[in-house]
């Protein structure tokens, strides 16, 4: 373990100093999101036909995340984990991105440290087509409006992923936690995205799952089917900077995946929650238990999902809204069950260089859950119980520098309508959580 830990802090102090001498030595590659203050409000990354290409670029970024959490947890039947106010374990994320080639962009993505996993590991990669390598007027024309993307990669189901907390890369979240259903993924597959002046389409197809999968479906008792089904996913929109002071923006997106081997769509995340063991039992840990104050419907064999967006900037002032609405199964299920969110923010932006903020957020979730035991049946009768799960959350932050951040957040969330028997019945946490937070 020493030494393993020695190559690993080794490694990426190479890697470091190589940035460093790049971000010197060689331009920036294009048609990329900034990790940086810049990469704020940005969805789809930029798309520029002009840029000149000169010859193999590499860029490196990062994004390093460390809290400070003062939050408190309660239930009806108690025996929750016993948590008090202090430092989180520290994410850090390690971006490279490499100009291949005219138009053509690499991107991988690895994870240094993660609440879920403290080892580095790769969240994946994908490369980039804003021009293909073929000679002739008529691909010409087509990629002056397209952007292909293959790869293992965070799919483009919605646009709340792009406002997203990522590991280590917390700059775009204006406040400390994702969604209470956090629609987020990262699928082996291909997309292609058309933009013309103010709107967008796009259509993708992925394996349906979190990683590479080869092995044969289980059928049960429930579900004989054993056949595996891609994901296709379609999103549409407008978006507009009407005037210097206003933009607007309207995005609507759909997945379906009839039959997985194992649906992750709101279950994907591979870092953790940003709220640290919170309503969670005694005995539970940081690895094993990270997507505290969260809340995954367990949609695993099959899944149909709509997210409607809409994200308008007057001057400093930006609200973002989603509605969200889906239906699905486990393997063990014989009917599809259904959950709903809905989630609206408000973010004010102030100073010369809207380097201060304050925001405030609202998000409920109502989901029917699975297989929920009647209380004092011999034997055990089940049934499906609809919960209620809300947020309220209030943040401030401020930027030092486009790099740095410093944000903090105070949060009340309740748990409604559990069973009696489920220990988030009646469950709530409130507090504060700190973050001090690095992307570049």
């Amino acid at each position: 373990m020493k030494n393993k830990f020695t190559t690993q802090k080794l490694t990426v102090i190479a890697l470091f100093a190589l940035s460093i001498v790049s971000a010197h030595t060689m331009a920036q590659v294009t048609n990329l999101r900034p990790y940086d203050k810049s990469g704020i409000n940005v969805f789809e990354a930029p798309k520029d036909s002009s840029a000149v290409f000169e010859k193999l670029k590499v860029q490196f970024g990062a994004g390093f995340t460390q809290s400070f959490q003062g939050l408190k947890h309660e239930n009806t039947s108690g025996g929750l984990y016993k948590i008090s106010p202090g430092f989180n374990t520290a994410n850090a994320n390690l971006f490279m991105d490499v100009q291949l080639a005219d138009g053509i962009r690499l991107n991988l993505t690895s994870y240094l440290s993660s609440r879920h996993h403290n080892e580095t590991w790769v969240k994946g990669g994908y490369i980039q087509f804003d021009k293909l390598p073929f000679k002739g007027t008529v691909w010409e024309e087509i990629m002056k409006v397209a952007t292909i993307k293959i790869g293992h990669m965070e799919i483009n189901y919605g646009d709340q992923h792009f406002r997203r907390s990522d590991g280590g890369q917390t700059l775009y979240n204006p406040f400390i936690e994702n969604y209470i259903m956090d629609g987020f993924t990262t699928e082996i597959g291909g997309e292609v995205l058309v933009r013309k002046n103010a709107l967008f389409g796009m259509i993708g197809v992925s394996n349906g799952m979190i990683k590479g999968n080869i092995d044969s479906l289980v059928a049960t008792a429930q579900d004989a089917n054993t056949h595996k089904s891609p994901a296709i996913y379609l999103k549409g929109g407008f978006d507009k900077q009407v005037n210097t002071d206003l933009r607007v923006r309207l995005a609507g997106s759909y997945y379906t995946n009839s039959s997985s081997g194992g649906q992750t769509l709101y279950g994907g995340d591979r870092t953790g929650s940003n709220y640290f063991m919170v309503l969670e039992k005694l005995g539970a840990t940081t690895a094993a238990n990270a997507f505290s104050g969260r809340f995954n419907p367990g949609f695993t064999k099959k899944v149909n999902a709509l997210q409607l967006n809409a994200f308008v900037k007057l001057q400093g002032l930006e609200l973002f809204a989603t509605y969200e609405n889906a239906k699905g199964r486990s393997k063990t299920e014989t009917s599809v069950r259904g959950a709903e969110q809905i989630a609206i923010d408000g973010v004010y932006r102030f100073g010369a260089s809207e380097d201060f903020f304050i925001g405030a957020k609202y998000n409920v979730v109502t989901a029917e859950m699975a297989n929920v035991a009647a209380v004092g049946t011999t034997p055990a009768i089940t049934y499906t119980s609809d919960v209620k799960i809300d947020r309220i959350a209030f943040a401030a932050g401020w930027f030092m520098t486009k790099n740095i951040l410093l944000k903090g957040e105070y949060v009340t969330q309740k748990y409604k309508d559990f069973p009696t028997a489920d220990y988030r019945s009646a469950g709530k946490f409130k507090g504060y959580v700190i973050q001090a937070v690095v992307g570049f």
